[in-house]
């Protein structure tokens, strides 16, 4: 039995929840990935996985070997990268990832400026707007908005945004402008929400911030498609301020309260707190930091 190829076919079986999922990554027949399971608890003389008809299950003993396993084959990978000379050579493949919008227009143009810099490295950008872990999914770097909780991650802050409300002229010139948030109440407002409603916009920050319900005409859930409404002259919209500015340069937004925003929302790119960090990692973190940095103070500027 390869240990090693054992332990790798039970990790890709915890992380997509079944064996029939560890048989579609790893492209492996689906007896030949219990076979590797089954023989890895004989090698082990204890049950790692409990299987029921819908998903994989750890055990207790299961648990705490999976946690040990993946420490050692990062290990090994460590040691596979430096004896194949990507410690010294910036090589190999990067997986980043990044806020849907944000990524667009911000990283994904910086990933291309960089792949073009290093040749020997390939880059698989991932943009989604939930928080994806990076330990788990093998992730070499995030981009995150937002404050971040306390963890093993390391982090450069790059700078801030800010919420903000804005509206097209023409809306404004026919329904007039707000003067207060409390104002927001008769207005038409467009919303930027999923499935679940959300209808309170908060000013202010600290004790003294307040919380307005809104009552929206329009409710959508890409911030792109909030931005083409508030264009329309649909009504008044709250987004990020990176994802306004090019509509608020060119004039087809403008804001409005601009003296009630909340706190500004940090902006960090973050990595996994290794000891040897690759050098295509490396660089891409040089290359990256300081154009993003750039960016984020260009966004804050309007």
């Amino acid at each position: 039995m390869d240990r090693f190829d054992a332990i790798r076919t039970l990790l890709a079986a915890v992380d997509g929840g079944s064996l029939s999922a560890a048989s579609r990554k790893l492209r492996m027949p689906l007896p030949t990935v219990s076979r590797k399971v089954s023989d890895l608890e004989r090698h082990l003389g204890t049950q790692l996985v409990v299987r029921t008809s819908r998903k994989l299950l750890l055990t207790d003993a299961g648990r705490a070997f999976v946690g040990s396993a993946r420490v050692v084959l990062d290990m090994l990978d460590d040691a596979e990268r430096a004896a194949s000379g990507e410690y010294r050579a910036p090589r190999g493949d990067l997986l980043v990832t990044a806020p849907i919008l944000f990524g667009k227009l911000h990283v994904t143009p910086i990933a291309i400026e960089f792949l073009s810099a290093y040749p020997q490295v390939n880059l698989k950008l991932v943009l989604a707007d939930h928080v994806i872990d990076l330990v788990g999914n093998h992730v070499d770097a995030a981009l995150r908005i937002g404050p971040l909780p306390d963890s093993a991650l390391r982090a450069t802050h790059l700078g801030d945004i800010h919420w903000i409300t804005c509206a097209s002229p023409d809306y404004l010139a026919r329904r007039g402008s707000p003067m207060t948030p409390a104002d927001l109440a008769g207005t038409d407002c467009i919303a930027f929400e999923w499935l679940e409603p959300l209808r309170e916009w908060r000013f202010g920050s600290g004790p003294s911030s307040q919380a307005v319900t809104i009552t929206p005409r329009f409710s959508v859930s890409t911030a792109e498609s909030v931005i083409d409404a508030a264009i329309a002259g649909m009504g008044i919209c709250r987004v990020l301020s990176y994802q306004a500015d090019s509509a608020l340069r060119s004039g087809k937004l403008v804001r409005v309260l601009p003296d009630h925003g909340p706190d500004a929302l940090p902006v960090h790119l973050v990595h996994a707190g290794q000891a040897m960090i690759p050098l295509k990692l490396r660089a891409f973190l040089d290359f990256a930091k300081p154009r993003l940095k750039a960016r984020i103070a260009a966004v804050g500027a309007v």
